[in-house]
């Protein structure tokens, strides 16, 4: 398990864009587990949709790709030396809404790893249901001063 300092210390985000609060699970460098607490608290709920709060889409894909980074970050020498820029997005697709109270749990699995870029698929469940999927290409780069 990986807790909230550590995520802290692989990812440059911070709030209110990190939407990563803790690692479940880690499987080698092959698969990584995440946890997203949804709170009506996020600063996004106000703007969508007053009265029908729902998590973007776009920010649940944003959480596995956050996941992600965790996973790759954390087997390199010296992570806050580099960040993880997304390439492309594929496939992605919205099963059912995140709302206000949901955890949001995100499972990524490397699918194809070229030494600095990689391509992995992302699954984000809410309990059992599957609540979106894409599949992303990321690259480790030089983090610029």
């Amino acid at each position: 398990m990986i807790d909230a300092a550590r995520i802290l210390a692989l990812l440059p985000h911070r709030y209110p864009f990190l939407l990563v609060d803790r690692i479940l699970e880690v499987e080698g460098d092959r698969r990584i587990v995440g946890l997203k607490n949804v709170t009506l608290n996020e600063p996004f709920f106000p703007g969508h949709f007053p009265g029908h709060p729902i998590m973007p889409g776009v920010l649940i894909v944003e959480a596995m790709a956050q996941t992600g980074g965790v996973l790759l970050l954390d087997r390199i020498a010296d992570p806050q030396s580099k960040v993880v820029y997304f390439m492309s997005l594929d496939g992605v697709k919205f099963r059912r809404p995140v709302v206000p109270g949901d955890q949001l749990r995100m499972d990524v699995e490397i699918l194809q790893n070229r030494g600095r870029t990689v391509r992995m698929k992302g699954m984000a469940y809410v309990g059992a249901e599957l609540a979106a999927e894409a599949e992303m290409m990321a690259r480790v780069m030089d983090r610029q001063a």
